[in-house]
């Protein structure tokens, strides 16, 4: 995957994406993905890959300073569209190289970005950067299981998923690597699909 790839597809996914990501089981672990979090007037929030606006309705959008980036236009303009007359600020940008100073957020969130871009360990630190020390990283994303290899279907699989503009072979564990001594992890649990899908919580401690 590569930036000029992902860019083409998710011209394609932008008009549908809400039906397939924003519904169903998608819709359900959305509406959960904040429950443990209470947000306060003025909070900073930043949506690293904020796509179509998602998970922007499942918070008090209009009593918190919200930043929404996403690399692709066209998704950015259907956030747009969804938040017209607000106060949000949406950027296009690379979730890979944030162009924000450090600790400039309270809250840093990214629903599938990390099994979307090419760099993910890259992507990862960037969220931790903009990161304020105490505030809070939230990751919703398909990951592998740690500790189980892939088998052979499911590495050819991954090789032709890749080209839909995801990975399903990208390993939390290994992208957090880098970043272990900068955050504490709050809770790490399976939300759809058994532990395919996690909802990480981390405190940013440095």
């Amino acid at each position: 995957m590569n930036n000029s790839w992902n860019k083409l597809i998710y011209k394609g996914w932008a008009p549908i994406y809400d039906r397939i990501f924003n519904s169903g089981p998608f819709s359900k672990v959305r509406d959960i993905l904040f429950s443990e979090i209470h947000f306060r007037p003025g909070d900073r929030v930043l949506f690293v890959g904020a796509g179509t606006g998602a998970d922007i309705d499942r918070l008090p959008y209009d009593l918190l300073e919200i930043t929404a980036i996403d690399y692709s236009e066209d998704m950015l303009e259907k956030a747009k569209e969804k938040f017209k007359g607000s106060s949000i600020t949406f950027f296009k940008m690379d979730a890979q190289q944030l162009e924000f100073d450090d600790g400039s957020f309270d809250y840093v969130i990214g629903s599938l970005i990390l099994s979307v871009v090419p760099d993910s360990t890259k992507a990862f630190g960037e969220m931790i950067r903009v990161c304020r020390k105490e505030g809070l990283v939230v990751v919703f994303d398909k990951f592998a299981q740690p500790g189980k290899g892939q088998s052979f279907v499911t590495k050819a699989l991954r090789h032709v998923i890749k080209l839909l503009g995801t990975d399903i072979g990208v390993s939390f564990e290994e992208i957090c690597q880098k970043e272990k001594a900068r955050v504490r992890l709050i809770s790490d649990e399976g939300v759809m699909l058994g532990n395919t899908y996690r909802r990480i919580l981390l405190q940013k401690v440095c």
